[in-house]
């Protein structure tokens, strides 16, 4: 597999840091998670099944399980001697508190040039926000995208993903493949300060248009992406549930518009959105509403539109593409799993669904690390 041979070592909770090292684990890196002496908060959060959190299952597969008491010399001393036979530090304390337990970057660099340290934090390590704690909705109220993501009510609302646990995720996963692959070549590694608020901030390019061009908020309603588009929105059917339009280029509008008989209609749907949409809209709002769900599929099944029925969960994990592409996969003991999205041609990835028990691997990886130096 892709990362064979790299050790990372996961100092990080919940879910930027775990969610970062699974992937790298299910693709080959050796992964070793430093628990509290209390255990990883997820392994007691959230509905179980087989006896363990499902949370903990889909971000801790794979992984080696220690338990160090780093305010203690030993702790300390065994703390570096693993580190030292790593290529990856992931950590996800507040900004300042590694330093002070004398793990932090400069520190832990200064051992190990070739060290890649990567830090997840909400605010990054600079900045007047840098000591305020939050997590996932707090993150993202600041960023604007709570601002945008608008209930029925028009008021805020939960996002349904974690947005900015996600892209953090995501992009200190790419920060530390950059480092390892710039390594290879310097013999260097690199320090990561990685902010949720940046990340999600920095993923949205196609919804800061009015905000940099005329320095004002969009009406979000009226905007494309947030339900301003005959041909980019969520419409009710006969039996309660939904179907969703989701492309509104000119060719999908002609499509829809002639089957429909309503080739009037093309011109309006076809430009800016907002008001001008609003008669297309109508008409799609009773159209939909004369038949099922299920209907509508098969009413669109053959034609060139960009149309998918609107799933819960349940359905998504469930439907034949998401099987087709092994995004569920069940264990020799009967768990289920989320299945890899990177789909590699040659050396693909691997799940493994062992769970490590609370710092079962100390011992042995203390030793193999102490083995590593003298050896």
């Amino acid at each position: 597999m892709k990362l064979n041979g790299v050790r990372v070592l996961d100092l990080s909770l919940f879910l930027p840091g775990p969610y970062l090292t699974t992937v790298m684990a299910d693709h080959g890196a050796e992964v070793i998670k430093l628990e509290p002496p209390t255990g990883e908060p997820v392994r007691s959060i959230g509905p179980r099944a087989q006896g363990e959190s499902v949370w903990f299952r889909n971000t801790h597969r794979g992984k080696k399980s220690i338990v160090l008491d780093l305010k203690t010399p030993e702790g300390l001393t065994a703390f570096h001697d693993i580190a030292a036979t790593c290529d990856v530090i992931v950590e996800a304390f507040r900004p300042g508190v590694a330093d002070r337990l004398g793990i932090g970057p400069a520190a832990m660099t200064a051992r190990d040039p070739r060290l890649v340290y990567c830090s997840i934090s909400a605010f990054g390590h600079t900045g007047p926000l840098r000591n305020k704690p939050a997590h996932d909705l707090a993150v993202e109220a600041l960023a604007g995208t709570l601002s945008v993501n608008l209930g029925q009510d028009g008021e805020p609302t939960h996002p349904a993903v974690p947005v900015a646990d996600v892209t953090a995720s995501l992009l200190a996963l790419s920060a530390i493949l950059m480092a390892l692959l710039r390594r290879e070549r310097t013999g260097r590694g690199d320090v990561i300060d990685m902010a949720m608020l940046d990340a999600t901030l920095s993923w949205l390019p196609n919804a800061t248009g009015l905000v940099f061009a005329e320095d004002r908020m969009p009406v979000v309603k009226q905007e494309r992406q947030w339900g301003g588009g005959a041909f980019y929105g969520i419409y009710d059917t006969a039996d309660g549930k939904q179907v969703v339009l989701g492309g509104s280029e000119h060719k999908f509008v002609e499509t829809l518009l002639h089957a429909l008989a309503r080739p009037d209609l093309i011109a309006a749907a076809s430009g800016p959105p907002g008001p001008a949409h609003a008669p297309v809209q109508d008409f799609l709002r009773a159209t939909f509403a004369t038949r099922t769900r299920a209907e509508w599929e098969a009413w669109f099944e053959g034609r060139d539109v960009c149309f998918a029925p609107l799933l819960d969960l349940k359905e998504a994990f469930a439907h034949p593409q998401a099987a087709a592409r092994e995004m569920l996969l069940r264990d020799e003991q009967g768990s289920l799993h989320i299945g890899l999205p990177i789909k590699f041609r040659d050396e693909p990835g691997q799940l493994n669904p062992r769970l490590p028990a609370l710092g079962e691997h100390t011992a042995e990886v203390i030793a193999a690390a102490r083995a590593r130096q003298t050896g």
